[in-house]
């Protein structure tokens, strides 16, 4: 391949060293450290005017001064005259906060209007009529509009004030809440200010970040991948069920499982409000799994907590063995702990993430590659081919 280079954050070079080892090409150089203040320095070691530039960076450990580092690497190379910049991002940071203004219940009630009598109507639509009449605005001490009419002098004139609003009186809940920060649109503006044109990612926890670019995102797909991982490696996957943890992870676990022709099964969590007070998650599952070997797929494993709530759910209810399909393995925290305790068999992770410590940590966990997807799409874009060809198949 000519006239590419592929650079190396520090979070993930293994991963970078592979893409580069399938395509046949040499890491570009790249020298990055830090100073005694912890600010990030990059300087690109090498000429990279009129080339197609890949960054490989994903989000695992310092999450924050990776993506600062990511950010100063696509600006040094837009700077140096890079042709093109494709960020590859194979865990995207920040995607798990679902970006959906807070609405009020207040706001959800119907607004019921009263209505005037013919009366009331006549007389504010006098009283409408003198204020309009000849007047006209002027500002008063404090800066608030006051309306003045130069024809009545009968008429007061009041500044406009604000209503004044009640206080809620101690030990009372306040029915406002404070806005929590969406960081979507945040993290693509700045992805895009620092000059990148095309971003790769994989299995991105909510879909409509895609909606935050003004340049080509390609979301890959670890669906193929996973369903050749459960043909190749886990026997007797026929009887298998495949289970989602959760409601949001349904339509990928029925995906793979109408796949696989064989049975789904989803766990969901059923709120309570029991006698006025906070409500009350309890995970119920809906599917018959006794007697059965259970494989669990989901996209994200940080603290493990619903991954392990879901294990013992499945256990109460029969399931002899279980083995769990993970895109993103973060497993920060004690979650090699939870899995280690739980009755889980086999936890597999994809190397999106580093996972060389928590291999060492723990026996369960397995990993399953996705050098060649990456190093596939990457190859396409250079080429100017389709990617949508990864949606369904797993290159060799």
């Amino acid at each position: 391949m000519r006239n590419i280079s592929i650079f190396s954050g520090t979070s993930h070079p293994a991963l970078a060293e592979r893409i580069c080892s399938r395509l046949g090409i040499s890491p570009a150089k790249c020298e990055l450290k830090k100073f005694s203040n912890k600010e990030t320095n990059v300087m690109i070691g090498e000429s990279v005017r009129d080339v197609d530039v890949y960054i490989v960076q994903t989000s695992a450990g310092q999450v924050n001064d990776n993506f600062i580092e990511m950010l100063i690497m696509i600006a040094a190379c837009r700077t140096a005259s890079a042709r093109k910049i494709t960020v590859v991002i194979p865990c995207f940071p920040y995607a798990r906060v679902q970006q959906q203004l807070y609405v009020n219940e207040e706001q959800k009630k119907p607004k019921v209007v009263e209505l005037k009598t013919s009366t009331e109507l006549l007389e504010s639509h006098d009283r409408l009529s003198v204020l309009r009449g000849d007047s006209t605005q002027s500002m008063n001490a404090r800066g608030r509009l006051s309306s003045i009419s130069t024809s009545q002098p009968n008429v007061a004139v009041t500044p406009l004030q604000p209503k004044p609003t009640n206080e809620t009186p101690k030990g009372a809940q306040s029915q406002y809440k404070t806005w929590t920060a969406r960081s979507g649109t945040l993290i693509a503006n700045m992805i895009m200010a620092a000059g990148a044109d095309h971003v790769i990612t994989m299995d991105l926890h909510d879909p409509q970040y895609v909606g935050f670019f003004d340049i080509p995102l390609d979301n890959l797909y670890s669906q193929p991948l996973m369903i050749k991982y459960i043909q190749d490696n886990i026997p007797g996957y026929k009887d298998a069920v495949i289970v989602s943890p959760d409601a949001g992870g349904a339509k990928r676990a029925t995906a793979i499982a109408d796949k696989l022709n064989i049975d789904f099964a989803l766990i969901h969590r059923e709120r309570k409000n029991t006698h006025g007070g906070p409500l009350n998650s309890d995970m119920v599952l809906v599917g018959d799994v006794k007697d059965r070997l259970v494989i669990i797929i989901d996209d994200i494993a940080d603290t493990c907590r619903t991954l392990t709530k879901a294990s013992k759910l499945l256990v109460s209810h029969g399931a002899t063995r279980m083995v769990a399909l993970i895109t993103h393995g973060i497993l920060s925290g004690d979650a090699i702990q939870k899995i280690e305790e739980s009755a889980i068999d086999e936890v597999i992770v994809s190397n999106t993430v580093p996972q060389r410590e928590h291999q060492a940590k723990c026996s369960k966990i397995k990993v399953m590659d996705v050098t060649a997807v990456f190093a596939e799409a990457i190859r396409r874009v250079h080429n100017g081919e389709s990617v949508s060809y990864l949606v369904d198949q797993v290159p060799y």
